[in-house]
């Protein structure tokens, strides 16, 4: 998922961000000579996640740092451990310190997010999934972080899949009327998702033979009566008020999957520090 070419291009683009003009106090103190060995230590628990892009920002730098990772993306890591050591030109170093710091933490923290819903729902088939609420420019890496964390995914971007919500649905008329407008110019091998907030809705997106069905902000009792009514004609998503408190009992309804932003946009960064 992390393509190389758009991975070294955003990383680029960060260190342009960074360095300004220059590192005025590393390129002060720092001599051509002087070298540095870092050790990468988190200080709580979760899943590691971001490997490769803490690597492109210092293979960008210099050619000369030498990085070895003893765990691996996806690894359940522990307070205390050394998760890597790093050695080499300490300009290059401490010049890209906060910034591959900045990458490894949030997509550990996002990965550790996701593990908790997906663990806090095993006992059921249903599966986590992201939304579209990412971080501008951001939104590879935290994919790629959702299913490093046992998540799955949701469409990449508005192209991936034609998602009828309230909104297009009042501007079409109904359900069925956008439906029909939809299959006029889709390809065949785009999917359509209809958001349904009542049972009449479900209904209607049945009706209409379509390849999924979002059961938004409805009740437990509803969901149970939705998935009956569905049948398995359709794949079943579950969406709004979902967080740690609520998500086992939304599995328990028998939907295929459960969409929730929180897993990225309110997952905590991960405390790693890279201790020189």
């Amino acid at each position: 998922m992390l393509n190389k070419f758009i991975m070294e291009d955003h990383v680029k683009n960060a260190l342009i961000e960074d360095l300004g003009y220059g590192d005025i106090t590393t390129e002060n103190l720092a001599e051509e000579t002087d070298r540095l060995e870092g050790y990468l230590n988190t200080r709580s628990d979760g899943v590691l996640c971001g490997i490769d892009v803490f690597k492109t920002v210092y293979k960008l730098l210099s050619e000369d740092i030498k990085i070895d990772f003893h765990f691996k993306d996806g690894d359940t890591i522990q307070k205390g451990d050394c998760l890597a050591t790093i050695s080499g030109p300490a300009k290059e170093l401490l010049i890209g310190e906060r910034l591959s710091l900045n990458y490894i933490q949030r997509m550990s923290g996002i990965a550790t997010e996701t593990r908790k819903y997906q663990d806090a729902i095993a006992p059921y088939h249903a599966k986590i999934v992201d939304t579209r609420k990412t971080t501008p420019n951001f939104r590879m890496f935290e994919k790629y972080a959702v299913k490093t964390g046992g998540g799955a995914l949701h469409r990449f971007n508005l192209s991936d899949c034609a998602m009828i919500k309230d909104n297009h649905i009042r501007l079409a008329g109904s359900i069925t009327k956008a439906v029909e407008k939809l299959r006029q110019n889709l390809s065949h091998a785009h999917k359509i998702e209809v958001e349904c907030d009542t049972l009449e809705q479900v209904i209607e997106a049945l009706e209409c033979g379509v390849d999924i069905i979002m059961l938004d902000n409805m009740s437990v009792e509803n969901m149970k009566k939705a998935v009956q009514m569905i049948n398995k004609t359709a794949t079943i998503e579950a969406s709004g008020n979902v967080n740690l408190s609520t998500v086992n009992e939304i599995a328990s309804t028998g939907v295929d999957i459960i969409s929730s932003s929180a897993i990225v946009a309110k997952a905590p960064t991960l405390d790693i520090a890279l201790d020189m």
